[in-house]
């Protein structure tokens, strides 16, 4: 039997161009993504960068006319991609539509590549006036001692699957509050 864990797998969304789909498709893409090791600051960090990329191809593509938006997505067991399509009016400048501020709608902030840029590994953006534009995202699992955070113990945490959620025994909360000597005897703070 071969090595799964190498062979490509995929998902492929075609939503019609409507606001109510971003949400669609970024937990769709996010429940893809968590098959790789990404904690679950990276998997929000993914959707967002998601739900900008369908935003823009909404928005800026269609007008919030019709047309159809292409979420593609697929790893390889290290690295995820996810690439959103659609064929609408296309981006003249890529450059200045990936400037933080910039957008042709003044209802929006222009924050959209931006976010995407600051969440994502790498950011690809092909476009042309009247052709569509492709934005591809890439961002691979952080290595488990860099990926810590508040809500998450780090790799090789003694309290990472203890039991009391990674709480020390009363034992030790005794002693750290001057109550006994952390040995796990009740009775050791008794005798001061």
């Amino acid at each position: 039997m071969g090595d799964r864990a190498a062979e490509p797998r995929w998902l492929e969304l075609r939503l019609p161009s409507r606001p109510e789909n971003v949400g669609v498709a970024r937990v769709a893409v996010a429940a893809f993504a968590a098959q790789l090791p990404f904690t679950l600051s990276e998997l929000e960090e993914i959707k967002v960068a998601v739900s900008e990329a369908v935003t823009n191809a909404v928005v800026h593509g269609y007008g919030h006319g019709r047309g159809v938006v292409t979420i593609r997505a697929g790893h390889d067991g290290r690295r995820l991609w996810v690439e959103v399509a659609d064929s609408g009016r296309g981006i003249a400048d890529i450059e200045q539509a990936r400037q933080p501020a910039f957008s042709t709608d003044p209802e929006r902030m222009g924050m959209g590549f931006a976010f995407m840029e600051a969440f994502m590994d790498q950011v690809d953006v092909e476009s042309a006036p009247g052709a569509g534009t492709t934005v591809r995202l890439y961002k691979r699992p952080r290595p488990k001692e860099q990926a810590s955070s508040p809500d998450e113990p780090a790799a090789g945490d003694p309290a990472a699957g203890a039991p009391n959620g990674g709480a020390p025994p009363s034992s030790q909360l005794e002693a750290a509050a001057g109550r006994g000597d952390g040995s796990g005897s009740a009775d050791a703070g008794a005798a001061r």
